[in-house]
């Protein structure tokens, strides 16, 4: 997925990019008061598609009470209290918060249940930026699908391994990051009985 660079505002807000937007076919983020428009590749789209009809498998084998979407953005904040605007590839919501405002934007205030990075050439938003600024807001569960094995070796190890990162939230508010490779079964706590392997996702 490539990333463009749009006008800066001095002073744009979470409300100003939700009511500015350039257009409605873009996906869009709000990154540093610019408007940054997401370009994802085919592969990386079917690996996001693949993850969220699991989800919604799961979520309807069960009868649990989430909404899934690709189309969320959710306002967080950087370490200095700036305004972000994030559209994570997979957002799970608790149905009833979703429900709560039906004639509202696909934009949330709140965290969601769980968001999904599928990672881009700029690797380091999803494993630096976007998990400092879920963990800031309290998102419970966040997943970095790493198909490229993109990220430096301090994260994947050496030689470098696809990988899918779980992070859950501890008891501090602090992610703990748990990796996943080849045959494993990713273990999500929002989903524990999701049947869904490394080898699944990487092979779509």
């Amino acid at each position: 997925m490539t990333v463009t660079g749009a006008t800066t505002h001095s002073k744009l807000t979470f409300r100003d990019f939700l009511e500015q937007l350039p257009d409605e076919e873009g996906d869009y983020e709000l990154v540093d008061r610019k408007f940054v428009r997401k370009r994802p590749t085919r592969r990386h789209e079917t690996i996001a598609e693949y993850i969220a009809d699991e989800l919604k498998a799961e979520i309807r084998r069960l009868s649990l009470n989430y909404w899934v979407s690709g189309r969320v953005v959710i306002r967080t904040t950087t370490e200095d209290g700036t305004e972000q605007g994030r559209h994570p590839d997979i957002t799970v919501v608790n149905k009833q918060l979703w429900d709560s405002q039906p004639m509202a934007y696909s934009a949330l205030l709140e965290p969601p249940q769980m968001a999904i990075e599928v990672v881009s050439i700029n690797w380091e938003d999803d494993y630096v930026d976007k998990l400092g600024e879920y963990q800031r807001l309290g998102i419970p569960e966040y997943w970095i699908v790493d198909y490229m094995a993109i990220a430096s070796r301090s994260y994947l190890g050496k030689p470098k391994e696809l990988t899918v990162f779980v992070c859950s939230l501890d008891d501090n508010g602090t992610y703990r990051m748990n990796p996943y490779r080849g045959s494993d079964r990713i273990v999500s706590p929002t989903f524990p009985e999701l049947a869904v392997s490394v080898e699944s996702i990487f092979n779509r």
